[in-house]
């Protein structure tokens, strides 16, 4: 085909031998030619500036390529959005979904794996406020990738967050209905239970010492949009350690532990809860295990976790659940 075209554009049937300057012209075109063939297909994109969500300005390939999560709630978003084959790199911490398995792992929130970040050449490396250091965010922009961080502190945020990293990858049309989505069947909660009484919840994180959400903290946020009254929302600490005897003193009616620790023997909390007759929570059965991945992540999964929490502070109400 090529030479076809060669032909008519370069030789004239009335000119027995071509000229130098047609000579000259069928060089130039075979070599731009075969310098077409083997030189590798790239990509360029321009880039795009962003301001984070802690006020930096981060200039971004877009949309990105090759992108490295730090934190599990980013890792949940990303592949959310559909961006299976960018996510390149993880945190050691992610765990969902499955296809996370098979990413080169980078290292924990605080201790990052540079030289592994570097092999992976990524064009956008997404942080969390919540977790990665300062230092290390200064670290990556110093080595010449381009850093955003997120930093969502309550269930809006979470909204908000999911929506800025489709921005700044190039899934707007993806992240826009997921957040709205989440932010429906948010409202549906918050509807069932606006004008029932609010019951008495402690959530349970650590064990020992025993420690729970205070205010301003996420668990205290989805407490509250779920019906139910935080007996720690008062606690000027975010994560106060509370001893038994005021966890008796301010008598929960809802008793929800989360299984924050990967290692911990939950069957065994469990069963010395339910030693201690006089709290009403205990006295009712009203004692309950939840998934720390659904209430402490700011993903999309908070949703689900926002519900479970609901269904068990008001039964009554969450009998069937919120279609999605």
């Amino acid at each position: 085909m090529m030479d076809s075209v060669q032909k008519r554009s370069f030789y004239s049937p009335l000119i027995p031998f071509p000229s130098l300057e047609i000579r000259m012209r069928k060089i130039l075109v075979s070599v731009v030619c075969l310098l077409f063939f083997l030189t590798p297909t790239i990509s360029y994109s321009a880039p795009m500036k962003f301001k984070d969500e802690v006020g930096r300005e981060v200039s971004i390939p877009f949309p990105p390529k090759r992108i490295v999560s730090l934190a599990p709630n980013i890792t949940e978003i990303l592949f959310s959005l559909g961006l299976d084959e960018e996510v390149v790199g993880v945190s050691i911490h992610c765990n969902y979904p499955d296809k996370v398995k098979n990413r080169v792992r980078v290292g924990s929130y605080i201790n990052i794996d540079f030289e592994r970040v570097i092999s992976l050449k990524p064009d956008l490396i997404l942080a969390t406020g919540a977790g990665n250091p300062r230092e290390v965010v200064e670290k990556l922009e110093t080595l010449g990738f381009p850093t955003y961080v997120i930093f969502p502190k309550k269930f809006d945020d979470v909204l908000r967050s999911i929506r800025h990293i489709g921005q700044v990858v190039g899934k707007e049309r993806e992240a826009f209905p997921l957040a709205e989505s989440m932010n429906l069947r948010r409202e549906k909660i918050v509807e069932r239970t606006r004008s029932l009484p609010r019951p008495k919840v402690f959530l349970q994180i650590g064990e020992s010492p025993i420690v729970t959400v205070g205010r301003g903290s996420f668990g205290d946020n989805l407490i509250h949009l779920a019906g139910g009254e935080n007996i720690a929302g008062m606690d000027r600490e975010m994560y106060p350690r509370l001893g038994i005897e005021e966890i008796l003193k301010r008598s929960p009616e809802v008793l929800l532990v989360s299984s924050m620790n990967p290692r911990g023997d939950y069957e065994r909390v469990l069963r010395e809860w339910k030693r201690w007759k006089m709290i009403p929570a205990v006295k009712e059965g009203r004692i309950h295990l939840i998934d720390s991945d659904l209430i402490d992540r700011p993903s999309p999964r908070i949703i689900e976790g926002l519900e479970t929490m609901a269904r068990w502070i008001h039964p009554e109400r969450f009998k069937k659940p919120i279609q999605p």
